[in-house]
Parts: structure tokens; C-alpha cells; sequence
């Protein structure tokens, strides 16, 4: 993050720990299939990573539900795979089933992948930080823009299982039979997504989140949160900050319960833990420091359906984080079934609390 930034980026002062009124609100994958708009654009791409990789129409995409709802935060229109593609492993989307890696299961697989420090790397990123820069020249002033990239694990468990499985055996079972591989694959991670990160806070993003999608599905080990999430996770920030001393960084720790976004807040020195709905906001509050920041909660299938149980957990949301730094959000990506209607409902109970 360079430069002036304006003192009317709400979400931006919830990052420095002040409270407001009403917090600031964007939600996670809020570019998406349930905006027609989206559906649109997307169907001008061609493939799901031409989308990526085509800055006129991922600019597009990004902006669409800042014109249409006004979001406090905008967050750049990418995904969290470009970087096993970068690195020189072969990645493509199923329309419909998700995206398919070539499965990297041992040393000879790993030995193929490019260098963090590789030119070609950087080559390949380069029209998604070109997407940053663009974005920060076209968002209002008001709106922060959010970069992101896949925490270590995660990302890593997509290049070893080749695609998202529920119980991410291919990746666990590495860690079992080949620990020392699945740590090199690990430590590569760290250092091209903390370099990734920079370009996209240089290029104009004012903070950046790192997801750990698959933090409740780790390892067996005396300490696996810590092992494989955390101490990656915490060596990324750091490596950002010795680069980008004021970077603001989210990181969403998804799964791992309670003790695990305590931990997140304790362990890695991010700015505030994103949490998904699985958690009991309120509960969680009680384990904080009061200036410790959160973000998200709501539960996407709640939003699916709208009415009196939306408004419900919108007020619950702000009643158990009155009095403490909250960014508003979802406890998981919008689901693509969700019905603009109620999005908006949601944002006008928020604005009218």
C-alpha cells in the first residue's frame, strides 16, 4: 500500500482498529454467477482463467457489485490458482465441477515448477497486477480495494490432489509419506505468494486477504493447525512486511473452530481474522481482545433465504461485535442461487441499524 489513502476508506479504519457505527461491508465472492452482469461477461471470456487474465474483463466483473450495491471494499476478480499456473503446473476449470490441476505426487513433479524468483513467474502474473492497478484508478475514492491469494496449504493441496476433495487425502497422505517434499512445495508457496502480495499492494491495493480454505482438514500431528497453516501463514506477513511495512492483511481461517481463529489472531500477526459461520461470533468476541478486529459470519444459506431469518442474523452479527472493530461479511463465498434482492436487503438492514 503507497500513497495517500483517503481517510473515507471505512474499512480501512476498521483495519486500524477503530469502531464505527456501522462497519464496513463487502462479502466474498462478490463478483459472481448469482449478478446477471457477471453471467454476461463471463460468457464473452471464453475460459474461467481467460477471465482471470484478461484485465478489461476482469476490471469489469470486479466493478460490477461496487455499481450495483455500493460495497465498502472491492476485491480484485482472480483466483487463488493462478499461482500453481504461474509456477508452471498445468491448471484448467471444468464448467460446472471446478478446476482440475495436472497433480503434482513427487519430487520429480515438484523439480518441474518454476523458481519463486523465475522472471517467467512474475510474466505470467503480470495482467492480474495490471487488473490492481486499473482497479485502484476506477473505484471510487471511498472504496478500498482488496487483494488476495491462497494460504500455502490450501493451495498446496489443490497442486498435490489435482482438484478440491472433501477429505484432501492426496495432500495429508504426502504429509505422511513424503513430509519433506510437501515442506519444500509449502516453502516455495510462501515465497511467491508473499511476492505475489506485494505487486498487488505496490500496484494499488490498499490490503490483502489470505485464505485458508481447508484449515479444518490438515495433518495428523501433535500441532497441525500450527504446522502446516499458521507458521507458513505468519512467515507470508512477514516477508510482506519487511517489504510493505503498513500492509493491512486478512486472513480467513476456514474450519479450524474457535481455538483456531483465536490462534489465527495470536499466531501470525495478521490485522483481523475473517470467520466463517460455522463459529459462534459472540463466543469468539469473548476470546479476543476487544481491539482485535473480525470480519464476516453470516451464513451464505441464510442470505440464500432472505425474509426475517436474514434480518435476524444481520442483527445478530452487530450485536455481538457492538463496541469492537468489525468488517461485515459472509462466513463463506456467495452461493450463486442467491437472489440480488436479498443482498440488498441485507445491506439496507446493515445501513439502517
Amino acid at each position: 500500500m503507497t500513497g495517500d489513502v483517503s481517510k473515507d476508506r471505512a474499512l480501512l479504519r476498521v483495519l486500524a482498529g477503530e469502531v464505527l457505527a456501522k462497519p464496513p461491508a463487502w462479502i466474498m465472492r462478490q463478483a459472481g454467477r448469482y449478478l446477471p452482469e457477471y453471467r454476461a461477461t463471463r460468457a464473452k471470456a471464453g475460459s474461467f482463467l481467460d477471465l482471470c487474465y484478461t484485465p478489461d474483463l476482469a476490471v469489469e466483473v470486479t466493478l460490477q457489485p461496487i455499481h450495483r450495491f455500493g460495497f465498502d471494499a472491492s476485491i480484485l476478480f482472480s483466483d487463488i490458482l493462478v499461482v500453481p499456473d504461474a509456477l508452471g503446473q498445468d491448471v484448467w476449470f471444468v464448467e460446472g465441477e471446478g478446476p482440475r490441476l495436472d497433480p503434482l505426487t513427487d519430487a520429480a513433479g515438484f523439480d518441474r515448477l518454476r523458481e519463486a524468483d523465475d522472471p517467467a513467474v512474475f510474466h505470467h502474473l503480470g495482467p492480474v497486477i495490471e487488473t490492481v492497478g486499473r482497479l485502484r484508478s476506477e473505484l471510487p475514492d471511498e472504496t478500498t480495494l482488496l487483494g488476495f491469494c491462497g494460504a500455502p496449504w490450501t493451495v498446496a493441496s489443490y497442486m498435490i490432489g489435482g482438484r478440491g476433495t472433501p477429505d484432501l487425502a492426496p495432500s495429508r497422505q504426502l504429509a505422511q509419506q513424503d513430509p519433506a517434499l510437501l515442506r519444500r512445495l509449502i516453502d516455495r508457496l510462501v515465497d511467491v505468494q508473499s511476492r505475489y502480495l506485494v505487486a498487488q499492494l505496490r500496484a494499488g491495493a490498499d490490503a490483502v486477504q489470505i485464505f485458508e480454505s481447508h484449515a479444518g482438514v490438515l495433518p495428523a500431528g501433535d500441532d497441525p493447525l500450527g504446522d502446516w497453516s499458521l507458521e507458513p501463514i505468519s512467515r507470508m506477513i512477514r516477508q510482506v512486511r519487511a517489504e510493505v511495512p503498513d500492509a493491512r492483511i486478512i486472513v480467513f481461517p476456514r474450519g479450524s473452530g474457535l481455538e483456531g481463529h483465536v490462534r489465527t489472531h495470536a499466531e501470525t500477526g495478521a490485522d483481523a481474522v475473517g470467520v466463517d459461520w460455522a463459529v459462534d461470533l459472540a463466543e469468539l468476541r469473548t476470546q479476543l481482545p476487544s481491539s482485535a478486529v473480525t470480519q464476516g459470519n453470516l451464513h451464505p444459506e441464510i442470505l440464500v433465504a432472505g425474509g426475517e431469518a436474514l434480518d435476524r442474523a444481520v442483527d445478530a452479527v452487530l450485536a455481538a461485535t457492538e463496541g469492537c472493530p468489525h468488517i461485515f461479511n459472509l462466513g463463506h463465498g456467495i452461493t450463486p442461487q442467491t437472489p440480488v434482492a436479498h443482498v440488498e436487503r441485507m445491506l439496507t438492514r446493515l445501513r439502517s441499524a
